[in-house]
Order: C-alpha cells, then structure tokens, then sequence
C-alpha cells in the first residue's frame, strides 16, 4: 500500500507552477487569457534550463534518470523553498524506481535512556515518531496537553487530535494554522515514507473523516516543523503562549522531542509554574491513596 509515485510527482510540480504568476518569475506576461493559473511548462523548462519534452516527462511523473543537477535547476525555477526542493527530491527518487524500498515501521517504542532525558527535563517534552504518535512525554507534557491526552487510544496522536476531536479548535488558539502544519507536516512524511502502511493508513482515515484535512490535503503543500510557537488554551491554567523547537534524535532519526517553554516573567511562564505544581500534586495523589488502603 502506498501513495502512487508517479502521481505524487505530477500533482505537487503542477501545484508549484500554478503558485508562481510570470511577474514573480521575471517573465513577461502578454494579455490575460492564460487558461491555466501560474507559469505554463514551457516557461518552467525555459527557466529550469530543460527541453519542454523533458519537463513534461517530469511533469507526468517518469523521473528516471534525472539528475541532482535537474532537480536543482527545477527547484530554483519553481522558486521552493527547503522543505518543497527536499519533498521534490523525495518524490522523484521514488517515482524513478521500479521496485517498492522495504520500508521500516514507524517506532513505536522510546529506549529507557530517552524516557530518562525526557523525565529529567523541568519544560513540557514529549518524543512522536513521523506519524506523529506520541510515544513518551514527562509529566509537566502530560498536563500541558492533557486535553489531547483526555481520549483511551493509545498512542495519541496529534494529527487524529487536531482533525477529528472536537475539543480540538478550542485548545488551540489559532487551530486554521494548526491544521494547515500538520497537514503539511504529513505531506512531507508520505514523501519520505511512500510506502508506510501505518502512515497510508492514517492519511485515508483523515481524508474519509475531516472535509478540513481533505482541502489542505490537495493542495499539496509541505513544510519543515522544526520551531515556532503555540498558544493554547489549557482547561487549569487558561492561556498559555508556548515557544518550541523540534529536535530529531540521533540515533533514531524517524523520532522527534519537542520541548516547550515560556518567555520568562511572562504570564504564561507563571502560568505552567502553576500547572507544574498542579500535576506535581496530581501525581502524588494516586500514591497517597494507595497507602491508605495498604
């Protein structure tokens, strides 16, 4: 099971042109009755510096023989940006082979020495593989996104929680963005894992579900979801503004940490001393409890 290679290619190099106007690319237009958005082939292969028959080739999805140097000259031509030139590279590699790479499942076990890592962090961490399944968080993580964690599935995961729990568009402050990265997010990893059945799997039960996921999925874009911030709305604490940097694990290279943390002084940097407090004293009261009935 996989995404189709060949199609793949064909509709994100489609999806490239049609977001660059002839202006941008420093070409001249002459009149308005272009019947297709963005630049037409020939002007992508004038500007990538390829023959208009290899482009099209390219354009229907055969890759094969195309070189680094092509690719780099396609990828300046259509103006992409790290994560697009990366996902570019990505797609032509599969659609140019003919046989299906055996594909590694997707982690789903943390080794103890990074559940000590994460368990030693005073911020809010967790590890999620590429699926984005949350595999292991500390306990400050666990309160932070307790609303996320609030449903029995186990592993969480983070995209089935933004496109399809209600609680969702609530907790996050600017959920329109959220979605928009996370789709974005698994475009990239469809790209880099075409034929991770989990992943597949995934990606169908969020198209089947969510009319949202279905719009952004079509458009094909892809992104790097390395740092930034989040605000959210936390049911104890109320808002919080949270800064992240997401941080591949060297020794296992499909999982990711994100560790999160507040501008210090700031309400929300009281904010999560509170919930830290709080979960402190919540993960103490099972053990209180136990005792009296010993």
């Amino acid at each position: 099971m996989g995404m189709d290679r060949r199609t793949e290619l064909r509709d994100f190099l489609i999806s490239r042109r049609a977001k660059i106007t002839p202006v941008q690319a420093g070409l001249t237009a002459y009149g308005d009755n272009r019947r297709v958005p963005g630049l037409r082939r020939e002007e992508v292969a004038m500007l990538a510096g390829l023959s208009v028959d290899y482009y099209t080739r390219l354009e229907r999805g055969n890759a094969r023989g195309a070189s680094d140097a092509v690719l780099d000259s396609l990828a300046r031509a259509l103006r992409l940006d790290e994560a697009e030139r990366a996902h570019l590279f990505d797609l032509a590699r599969a659609a140019s082979t003919t046989a299906p790479r055996k594909q590694r499942p997707a982690k789903v076990q943390v080794r103890p020495v990074v559940r000590q890592i994460l368990d030693s962090m005073t911020i809010p961490a967790y590890v999620r593989n590429r699926r984005m399944d949350i595999l292991a968080v500390n306990t400050l993580g666990q309160a932070v996104f307790s609303t996320i964690f609030a449903g029995p599935a186990r592993p969480v995961n983070v995209a089935r929680f933004v496109f399809l729990d209600p609680a969702a568009p609530a907790f996050y402050d600017d959920w329109e963005w959220m979605v928009d990265v996370t789709v974005a997010v698994l475009r990239t990893e469809v790209g880099r894992s075409p034929y991770d059945k989990a992943l597949m799997g995934l990606i169908g039960e969020l198209s089947t579900h969510s009319a949202a996921f279905r719009a952004r999925w079509a458009a094909h874009d892809v992104r790097f979801h390395r740092t930034g911030a989040k605000t959210l709305h936390h049911p104890v604490v109320g808002e919080l503004t949270l800064s992240f940097e997401a941080m591949e694990l060297s020794a296992e290279t499909d999982l990711v940490l994100l560790a999160y943390t507040a501008e210090a002084g700031s309400p929300s940097a009281d904010a999560l001393s509170l919930l830290a407090s709080w979960s402190a004293t919540t993960e103490q009261e099972p053990t209180a409890s136990n005792a009296e009935h010993a």
